[in-house]
Parts: C-alpha cells; sequence; structure tokens
C-alpha cells in the first residue's frame, strides 16, 4: 500500500469561472501539482535534484481521468489526497480525491511513468522500470 498525501488548495477568484465556480481544468492543474507534492512529502527529491543523479527527468502524465462531484469556488480550502493506486514495471497510477473537508468534490487517476533521455535520441524521452529506491520510499 502507498503513502497518502494532502495537498492544500487555497481557491482564488481567478480560478473560477464567470459564475463563480472553479474551472475544471483547474482540478487537473492542482491534481498535478499534487503528484509531485506525494514524491517530495515520500523523500525522492526534486526532479531537478533527480536529473543530476540519475537521469530522471520526472513523470510525464500517460493518461488522465477525472470525475467531478460537486463545485467549488473562491475562498474555499481544498484538500487533495493523493495515493499512488498501483505500480506497474515502467507505469504508476497516482489517486487524487478532491475535498472539502469531508466532502468528496472531484476523483482523478493519472498514468505516469518515470522517464529519462533517450540515449538514442537525446531529443525524445524513454520510461524506465520504476526505480527500486523510489518505490522503497512510496510504499
Amino acid at each position: 500500500m502507498s503513502k497518502v498525501h494532502i495537498y492544500t488548495v487555497n481557491v482564488q477568484f481567478g480560478d473560477c469561472d464567470p459564475a463563480g465556480i472553479v474551472f475544471f481544468p483547474n482540478f487537473n492543474r492542482w491534481m498535478d501539482e499534487a503528484s509531485q507534492a506525494f514524491f517530495l512529502a515520500c523523500g525522492v527529491p526534486r526532479w531537478r535534484e533527480l536529473t543530476q543523479a540519475t537521469g530522471i527527468i520526472g513523470t510525464p502524465l500517460l493518461e488522465i481521468h477525472t470525475r467531478f462531484q460537486k463545485p467549488a469556488t473562491y475562498g474555499e480550502t481544498l484538500q487533495i489526497h493523493t495515493t499512488v493506486e498501483a505500480w506497474a514495471a515502467k507505469t504508476f497510477t497516482h489517486r487524487h480525491r478532491v475535498q472539502r473537508g469531508d466532502e468528496l468534490l472531484c476523483e482523478g487517476t493519472e498514468v505516469r511513468a518515470f522517464c529519462i533521455r533517450d540515449p538514442a535520441n537525446p531529443e525524445r524521452i524513454k520510461a524506465i522500470p520504476v526505480p527500486e529506491d523510489i518505490l522503497g520510499l512510496c510504499s
């Protein structure tokens, strides 16, 4: 089982549409931020440091699914509960639950891969097996 990290978001006026509700892509932006915050909380170095030490440039997004249940508006504080739902050979699935207190507003999953620059063509990137040390830090 993966650790759970809670990332806090303070919704700003600019995060909302003219109706005063959070514009839907902002939920995905916050989930993306929560993804990196999860790794930092687990003790994984920032991507720049990891690139220098191991060549890993980050965890690009491969797939995303989002289900909205209730709206949010500016002035509210939201919590994004992030965990790794599944580890595969070269990918992992992050599950994010966006809550306002105990109330579930939005739920999403992201499939991501650890990547390096492709040695055969540095203009491209290449997925690598999930590093054992990172797996250990996050489990």
